[in-house]
């Protein structure tokens, strides 16, 4: 019995592989749909349009840009994971992807199952800021002000389950400080009122904050991500100051549904990387806060182990912190 499975099983490989092969030397024969799981205005939407036409021009066909914001990045994820399996809808995503799998436990889909991350695109530099009121004037100085006896000062996020979110309350539970959490809709609002002193701190794009910060308008403290930011080099990373937990990244990637033909997901990666090389995006990049990664960081074996980690990193701050989705 175990003979006649186990021809069966290598019989349907056989006949599966030609498939798959055949598919990847036409593939693309018509336009590529990218679902972006955030709407425009942000990040997510710009890093897409900035890698668009070397990508498209790479992969031979165009590659049409759909916005599905909603659920922290989730209604898109779900859209895309149900998609045909064939290279004609791929997804960008990026934090809010891990954690979303521990804030909406109900979700339909999984992260690691349901795709197969095609490769990492790029982070984003973010800012531990401060109103411009704010007394202190270093790291040393705020993290002394926060532990004032009494103290309750206000963080202003730009939602439940952000990158900006989610990493100020590992930051400050690093710092071992409590402090009053105040969800905005999204980074806009949150800026608004961190500039008229309504809240204290808040996560601030390090592209958004230098000329706030040069100009007086705010005050900065750290960075959180792997290296400083160029544009304010003065100010270190969290993992410069000691704390090994904030050695982390806001980033994206792009992910095809499970089942893409592994030929496929090589071309798609092939073309991202082209996009990525292009010296229009390394400035673009450059001039948004953003990094590119290594060229050895770039395969889609570093994507999904990348995805892996970030869910167990951030599906146990939003458990130890008892965060729900909203």
């Amino acid at each position: 019995m175990t003979s006649v499975r186990a021809l069966a099983a290598a019989v349907l490989v056989a006949c599966l592989l030609p498939v798959g092969n055949s598919l990847a030397q036409t593939y693309p024969e018509r336009p590529v749909t990218m679902i972006v799981a955030f709407p425009p205005g942000g990040a997510d939407d710009a890093t897409a349009r900035m890698i668009q036409d070397p990508f498209q021009k790479a992969l031979g066909q165009p590659v049409v840009i759909e916005n599905i914001g909603g659920a922290g990045g989730m209604i898109a994820a779900a859209k895309a994971a149900r998609a045909a399996p064939d290279g004609y809808t791929i997804l960008q995503h990026q934090d809010a992807l891990a954690a979303g799998m521990a804030l909406y436990p109900h979700l339909d889909f999984d992260a690691e199952k349901n795709f197969i991350p095609i490769g990492l695109i790029n982070t984003v530099a973010n800012t531990i800021a401060g109103r411009p009121t704010l007394p202190p004037n270093n790291f040393q100085e705020l993290l002394a002000w926060l532990k004032a006896p009494g103290r309750n000062a206000k963080i202003g996020h730009p939602g439940v389950g952000s990158f900006g979110h989610l990493a100020e309350v590992l930051a400050f539970e690093e710092m071992g400080v409590k402090v009053i959490q105040v969800p905005y809709r999204g980074a806009g609002p949150a800026l608004v009122d961190l500039l008229a002193g309504q809240v204290d701190l808040g996560p601030i794009s390090a592209v958004v904050a230098q000329p706030l910060v040069k100009s007086g308008k705010l005050k900065a403290y750290a960075i959180i991500g792997k290296k400083r930011f160029a544009g304010l080099p003065e100010l270190p990373t969290m993992l410069e100051l000691g704390y090994k937990k904030l050695d982390i990244d806001f980033w994206h990637m792009l992910l095809a549904p499970a089942g893409t033909p592994r030929p496929i997901v090589d071309k798609l990666n092939a073309a991202l990387r082209v996009a990525l090389a292009d010296p229009k995006v390394r400035k673009l990049f450059a001039d948004g806060g953003m990094d590119e990664y290594p060229a050895d960081q770039e395969t889609p074996e570093a994507a999904a182990a990348l995805l892996k980690s970030e869910i167990a990193l951030w599906g146990q701050v939003v458990r130890d912190n008892h965060i729900a989705g909203q």
